[in-house]
């Protein structure tokens, strides 16, 4: 079966994860993905994580993660034969990914009103922590920088436990995938029109979105987020309770199913007391109901409660650890991971998309290609002859 961006040529600047995040899901898609990388390291995350020998060899977790389905060709864009090459690159090419620092590639000389010269087609996505332009643009940003901005540490935790970051780094991962909607988006106005364009997509632009219930709260209604922990502050009970074995989650969001819950623990007489009885209540006395809730809760193992609260319609779920949600059949029934052989190593599992497509589907077909695995090969594809690719290697260009 075709697949849907079969035929579509990338090339991708980017490092470490918000960029290579977004470049991975187009190379899912189909895309041929090309990483433009650096002749002496290559992509920072190549030496990412926490398996020594494989940082070594500059195939480091973090690396692997986010970067199979790709090819990989070394690069000097300070180089003139290098910006030489590169511009061939993108004559060739349809997108163009990077995220450097705002300015970096048009003091190269590669910037995109340099290039959409070349190929006045050719969609440009830079991914930056605050965008192109603005008061913030030139600073420096990692994943914590924008949490700490965004307000997403200010809203995580409780009053003992505050402030708090994410476990993942998800203002990178978001900002990735937000580049990945805005390259397709402008890939289906260049179907129409025939024209390319420039995409500036900002991390910090990326995660607030993310908060628009919390937020419109606090624009709308005028209340700032509640530290709540583990509850939902849209209702009540909803969020993680203990039981005889550990920890499940309740989430009776609805009336009909805080009536259900309320019933299946033993504490139908709550259904009709005023603290209680409308959604409103719950949430403002929320400690008392937890309370009472949990006793409850704490006389039957975790697997019971799932499948009480299942089977009367409320939301239940354990709540588990990484390995174990990896292991998940429904994952398993999903393909949402796929296996892939890394030269060296053997096989790793890698994360397959997650959208699945009835008539055009992505797969993971290739390993996170080695460090310059792909140079020569699409230096002969330029019409760039064995010489001439020789000359390249002497000189440090690729």
């Amino acid at each position: 079966m075709t697949r849907l961006l079969e035929g579509v040529r990338v090339l991708d600047l980017t490092n470490v994860l918000s960029g290579p995040f977004a470049t991975l899901h187009l190379a899912l898609l189909g895309a041929e993905v090309l990483k433009v990388e650096n002749p002496r390291e290559g992509d920072l995350g190549r030496i990412l994580g926490n398996v020594p020998e494989l940082n070594k060899r500059r195939m480091g977790t973090s690396f692997l993660a986010q970067n199979a389905n790709k090819l990989s060709m070394t690069l000097d864009l300070k180089h003139e034969e290098g910006k030489a090459i590169f511009r061939r690159l993108v004559g060739e090419s349809d997108v163009l990914v990077e995220n450097y620092r705002p300015g970096v590639m048009q003091r190269l000389g590669l910037g995109y009103e340099q290039l959409f010269v070349l190929n006045p087609r050719l969609v440009y996505c830079a991914i930056s922590g605050f965008g192109q332009t603005g008061p913030d643009a030139g600073k420096p940003a990692y994943d914590q920088i924008i949490q700490g901005l965004s307000g997403v540490m200010a809203v995580n935790g409780t009053p003992e436990l505050n402030p708090l970051r994410c476990g993942f780094p998800v203002c990178d991962t978001v900002g990735g995938l937000n580049a990945a909607f805005a390259i397709m988006a402008a890939l289906f106005h260049r179907e129409r029109s025939g024209e390319g364009q420039f995409v500036d997509v900002a991390m910090l632009d990326s995660i607030l979105p993310l908060m628009g219930w919390v937020a419109a709260n606090l624009l709308i209604g005028g209340q700032p987020p509640q530290l709540l922990g583990n509850d939902n502050f849209t209702a009540a009970p909803s969020g993680a309770f203990r039981t005889a074995d550990g920890f499940v989650n309740i989430a009776a969001n609805k009336q009909e199913q805080w009536e259900a819950v309320a019933e299946l623990v033993g504490l139908s007489a709550l259904k009709e007391d005023p603290r209680f009885r409308e959604r409103d209540a719950r949430k403002r006395n929320r400690k008392e109901l937890n309370v009472l809730f949990e006793e409850q809760l704490l006389r039957e193992p975790t697997a019971h409660w799932v499948q009480a609260c299942n089977a009367r319609g409320v939301p239940a779920g354990a709540i588990l650890g990484l390995e174990e949600a990896l292991l998940q059949p429904q994952l398993e029934h999903r393909e949402t991971l796929a296996t892939v052989e890394v030269e060296g190593h053997g096989p790793v599992r890698l994360f397959n998309l997650s959208a699945k497509f009835g008539k055009t589907p992505a797969s993971l077909d290739t390993p996170p290609p080695e460090l310059s695995a792909d140079t020569d090969r699409i230096l002969a594809r330029l019409g760039y002859d064995e010489a001439a690719i020789a000359a390249f290697h002497e000189q440090g260009v690729v």
